[in-house]
């Protein structure tokens, strides 16, 4: 909806208002220090979202890539295999069709790397619509491809979006890190402290020539992922607590001082028994889902429809045939392979068919795509951005349309 509503707007008599809140410039001064400025300038609201609120983003994207390598699809070789192979075919054929289309020092041959990653939240929400007709291992592949997907993304960003690197920053930056760390083995989870060093962390990026959202999957590896509490001793303590629960002596709504401390202690065991990293998971996934990622769509999804150029060109098409025919047939092709050359085995549930229907969803690259078209073509090359956008959109809609049709078809059928 924020997609659509930025692609109206964009298009409407309210253009030059919503261009120009996108330049609005912001600041936030604590004594002498501007914490939103970078080289000097003032960072601007579209600035602002894409390399302050995408940091929040990109730290629950780390906090999965953490929780899959630890316990989940990528916890081990055997597991891991076939979603690694899937992604590399994922991200290698798009980026294929793009050069070809848009060779390197060519216009718009920068782009290349705006095909590479597969949105989780989306596609999993198109697999989710066939509800459970969906094998259970399919949405784990799906979703163990795509966190690869992910890093493969981040590492493009940290490497290629990263430039006049300033090492003392990056100093500062990392002794914070060291201190979260050793803060989080000691077993502490004073959450305040760890937004105030987050933040800090934050800014020292910004300046630093690293791309600024790369500090929020680093955070997410040093936020604790083992809970100070085991399961075990929770249940103990819960009973035992419980046994000693004050008995109400009326019917009275008023609970007793004894019974509040009861209940606090049941609280607090609660709390310990979830890990640091699985708690700040699932507070922050209301806050990206509803809040951060639509404000990004708004403020990205923009796409002017205006005639000749400015919408269809070599971007668009190279994007979009990247995403709808570079995925699938990469993510298909690879895995296939892998399978047919013994290197792996088709997880159980899984068909030739239905891996077609999801290797077409992993053409859905909305976000992160979005996110390096802003990165690679930006307020420099407007036209080239503006087709890029379009290229993303239309390239994830096609693949999302087709992946979801062919599979509700294989699925409906029982195949």
């Amino acid at each position: 909806m924020a997609a659509i509503a930025a692609a109206v707007i964009a298009n409407s008599s309210f253009a030059p208002a919503y261009q120009e809140f996108l330049n609005h410039e912001l600041n936030l001064q604590i004594g002498r220090l501007n914490l939103l400025s970078h080289g000097g300038e003032n960072l601007r609201v579209i600035e602002f979202i894409n390399d302050g609120l995408m940091t929040i983003f990109f730290l629950m994207v780390g906090l999965e890539i953490k929780r899959e390598l630890l316990v989940g699809e990528l916890s081990s070789f055997g597991k891991a295999v076939l979603p690694f192979i899937a992604a590399c075919g994922g991200m290698l054929l798009p980026v294929l069709i793009y050069t070809f289309i848009c060779p390197p020092g060519t216009e718009g041959g920068g782009g290349m790397a705006i095909p590479m990653a597969t949105d989780i939240a989306f596609s999993l929400g198109v697999l989710s619509l066939l509800g459970n007709r969906v094998p259970l291992s399919l949405k784990i592949f799906l979703t163990a491809f795509a966190v690869v997907d992910d890093i493969g993304g981040i590492l493009v960003i940290a490497i290629f979006y990263s430039s006049h690197i300033l090492v003392d920053y990056l100093l500062i930056a990392a002794l914070l890190f060291l201190v979260l760390y050793l803060i989080g083995q000691r077993g502490t989870n004073n959450k305040i402290f760890f937004l105030i060093i987050g933040v800090l962390i934050w800014y020292l990026f910004l300046q630093s020539g690293i791309h600024s959202t790369i500090s929020g999957v680093l955070l997410a590896f040093v936020i604790p992922a083992k809970p100070r509490l085991d399961v075990g001793r929770y249940i103990e303590r819960i009973r035992h607590t419980i046994s000693e629960f004050p008995e109400m002596e009326s019917e009275s709504i008023v609970l007793t001082n004894e019974q509040i401390a009861k209940l606090k202690e049941v609280e607090s065991a609660s709390d310990r028994v979830i890990s640091p990293l699985q708690s700040l998971e699932d507070n922050l996934h209301g806050a990206v889902n509803y809040f951060i990622l639509p404000l990004f769509a708004f403020v990205n999804a923009g796409v002017v429809f205006g005639g000749g150029d400015s919408l269809i060109g070599h971007v668009s098409m190279a994007v979009t045939l990247s995403l709808l025919l570079g995925k699938f047939i990469g993510i298909y092709l690879f895995t296939g392979l892998a399978i047919k050359l013994r290197v792996t085995t088709m997880p159980e549930g899984m068909n030739w068919t239905n891996l077609a229907g999801v290797s077409l969803l992993g053409g859905i690259g909305f976000t992160v795509s979005l996110f390096i078209a802003n990165l690679s073509f930006g307020v420099d090359y407007p036209v080239l951005l503006n087709q890029a956008k379009f290229g993303v959109l239309s390239g994830s809609i096609l693949s999302g349309v087709l992946g979801y049709l062919l599979l509700r078809s294989v699925l409906h059928r029982g195949d």
